[in-house]
């Protein structure tokens, strides 16, 4: 029963639903991706869900497709003009990466060895590139029995950012709400920006008036988004994001394309199997051997996030609550950060005018910060220091 492709995509949406559910209940204080990934592994652990019933669901294939179209929508919900205040969120996140990087590289060879402080560094600096890097390399060198660690790293970092990562997301929701109450709060995306990009959206309105044509469009900007990715040495992620925020600003796109689109949601859920999926290969005798040097990496790694994350925003005069989540975005990133942003802005606000406030606040750095270092600097850095190997 279980092989039927409906039966086995409701079992894993349940989990989602799940997740939902705690989330909402307290507070965003338990993160829905959390609970997803924590409960498909456990479950498949114990036997309850066959190893196969990601394969057997057949729906994470359709979330691999949805995730350039996914990325090209972020692009669409973030104004040009408030995308040049976001190298502050760039310089956060790359600090964070730099101090996790050197406290590991400091630390862990003290305890264990060089190699495998070196296995962990670049997955935890952002995640699957990094990971096949690293993996290729070890692999080269004959080093196979440290090919688990990348890949046990990246299977549990989201596991413990993503907690740490909401909760300081809510602390400054609250702050931000305490300045809206007294008048001191100045939001980074002003009612002006929305309204610039409907008014370039409401000179298209006859072309684009159909839900069947706004998809298309956002498949043809992720398509060639994709197609870039391959002929040049950018991740075709980056090129997606640019195509959206080029596409909103001249015009071409609309704001917030897949809802417009009446797709958002079912795009997420597709994107989030395949996030679940990633925990597929884990077993638990793989876990238990390779314990020690995972959690060492994982602790030392978010604490070097941390601090990194809290310097570089006071020397960027950005509050720390909204610098630290920014730099901790290399342990989930897409579609973590966005996930985040969506729980504490719904579970803070007191009405939907506050949401919307708190939300346009959190996302764009969050997601600047996560293109950052997953996409950037985990690649450049897992390639610099495997070569050192």
């Amino acid at each position: 029963m279980l092989s039927n492709p409906i039966i086995a995509t409701t079992l894993l949406f349940a989990l989602i639903a799940l997740g939902e559910w705690l989330s909402i209940l307290s507070k965003a204080r338990i993160p829905m991706l959390l609970t997803a990934m924590v409960g498909f592994l456990v479950l498949v652990w114990t036997g309850i869900f066959p190893n196969d019933i990601l394969d057997k669901s057949q729906f994470p294939a359709l979330g691999a497709i949805l995730i350039g179209p996914a990325i090209l929508h972020m692009g669409t919900m973030i104004p040009f003009s408030l995308l040049k205040s976001q190298i502050k969120a760039v310089i956060i996140a790359l600090g964070g990466v730099i101090f996790a990087g050197v406290l590991i590289l400091l630390i862990v060879p003290l305890i264990f060895d060089y190699p495998t402080a070196v296995a962990g560094v670049g997955p935890i600096s952002g995640g699957i590139i990094a990971l096949i890097i690293t993996s290729d390399k070890l692999t080269e060198l004959g080093m196979t029995s440290l090919i688990v660690i990348p890949a046990l790293i990246v299977a549990f970092q989201g596991v413990m950012g993503m907690p740490l990562a909401l909760n300081f997301m809510r602390k400054y929701a609250l702050v931000m709400q305490k300045g809206m109450d007294n008048g001191s709060f100045t939001p980074s995306q002003t009612d002006a920006d929305e309204q610039d990009a409907e008014k370039k959206d409401s000179t298209k309105k006859k072309i684009k008036s159909t839900t069947t044509l706004k998809l298309f469009y956002v498949f043809l900007g992720a398509s060639i988004g994709v197609a870039l990715g391959t002929v040049t040495p950018i991740h075709y992620s980056l090129w997606c994001l640019a195509i959206g925020i080029i596409g909103l600003k001249v015009g071409l796109l609309e704001p917030k394309m897949l809802e417009k689109a009446n797709s958002f949601t079912i795009t997420m859920i597709g994107i989030v199997f395949v996030v679940i999926g990633t925990m597929g290969g884990v077993t638990p005798s793989q876990v238990l051997s390779n314990l020690p040097s995972i959690l060492l990496i994982l602790v030392i790694g978010t604490v070097g996030m941390v601090i990194g994350g809290y310097v570089m925003s006071k020397l960027m005069k950005w509050h720390p609550y909204k610098g630290i989540p920014v730099a901790l975005t290399a342990l989930f990133g897409f579609p973590g950060d966005y996930i985040l942003c969506e729980e504490v802005s719904r579970s803070i606000a007191r009405n939907e005018e506050e949401e919307k406030i708190i939300f346009n606040e959190l996302l764009a750095p969050m997601l600047i910060g996560g293109f950052t270092t997953v996409t950037v600097a985990s690649v450049v850095i897992a390639g610099l220091l495997i070569q050192t190997l």
